[in-house]
């Protein structure tokens, strides 16, 4: 997610790479819940929120 932003390449990598990380996140989650690994899922939740960020401030209106 950072390499795009750093040379100027192909930036419209950075939001997409966030939100499928953010799809990863919710199925991370999903896939600990299942298996009762609770502590797990607050580390995905907080990855989730950081990748979400990322995903919004990209996407959002002060985009670049």
């Amino acid at each position: 997610m950072i390499l795009p932003s750093l040379v100027d390449v192909a930036e419209i990598l950075t939001p997409v790479a966030a939100t499928g990380l953010v799809a990863l996140m919710i199925g991370a989650a999903v896939a600990h819940g299942r298996r009762k690994e609770f502590q797990m899922i607050t580390i995905n939740v907080v990855l989730l929120a950081l990748a979400a960020v990322v995903a919004w401030g990209r996407f959002g209106p002060h985009a670049f």
